[in-house]
């Protein structure tokens, strides 16, 4: 069972220093540190990142941690070329899934209305509410490691069909992205590229 969150209190900004770790001074990593991330950091990691919103709470994010030297070779063959010795190198690297038959364990996460009759025989729904909802819990996995400490390095080159055939055999959870975790090499950094401006992104209607 779940622990009930925190109670709700009224919202303030978070501090600038805050702000700099998650967003600001936070870069995506490709060279790594030796330094480990335990289980408990891992699972710290998620009971952050599982109270993001998601469309009818269907949270179908699916979660492979590869850390042992064993599952990275199982994982190489599913990598693009360019996406190899950064992965090899991370302490951790995140297999983000999707569960396609989510709608499953709507009676217990929405229970308030039949939402699984929503999506039980309409593949169309299933397959965008599952992409859809799944990369954004990827990025909340993202920001609750920025908020522990770990560095991140979101990657997409892999073989979809090797990495699930791999990893996820029984056809159910289909691949979105992976992510490197750890401790970034801060000096193997390039400069920060430059970002759209506000009216250059935006609209205010």
């Amino acid at each position: 069972m779940n622990p009930a969150p925190r109670e709700t209190v009224a919202a303030s900004p978070l501090s600038e220093e805050v702000l700099d770790q998650l967003f600001r001074q936070a870069r995506s990593h490709s060279g790594w540190t030796d330094r480990p991330v335990t289980d408990s950091q891992l699972r710290a990691l998620y009971e952050l990142m599982k109270w993001g919103p998601t469309a009818a709470n269907c949270s179908p994010a699916r979660l492979v941690f590869v850390r042992s030297a064993a599952a990275k070779e199982r994982l190489k063959p599913c990598l693009a070329p360019g996406n190899v010795d950064k992965a090899m190198a991370a302490p951790v690297v995140a297999l983000v899934g999707m569960d396609m038959e989510f709608y499953e364990h709507l009676p217990r996460l929405f229970p308030h209305t039949d939402a699984r009759s929503w999506f039980a025989g309409n593949p169309d729904a299933i397959r965008e509410t599952a992409f859809r909802n799944s990369a954004l819990q990827g990025a909340y996995l993202m920001l609750a490691a920025r908020s522990l400490g770990l560095d991140c390095g979101p990657m997409s080159g892999f073989d979809a069909g090797t990495l699930e055939t791999e990893f996820f055999p029984d056809g159910r959870v289909k691949a979105n992205f992976i992510c490197a975790l750890g401790y970034g090499d801060h000096d193997r950094l390039h400069g920060r590229h430059p970002r759209l401006d506000f009216d250059e992104a935006c609209r205010i209607l």
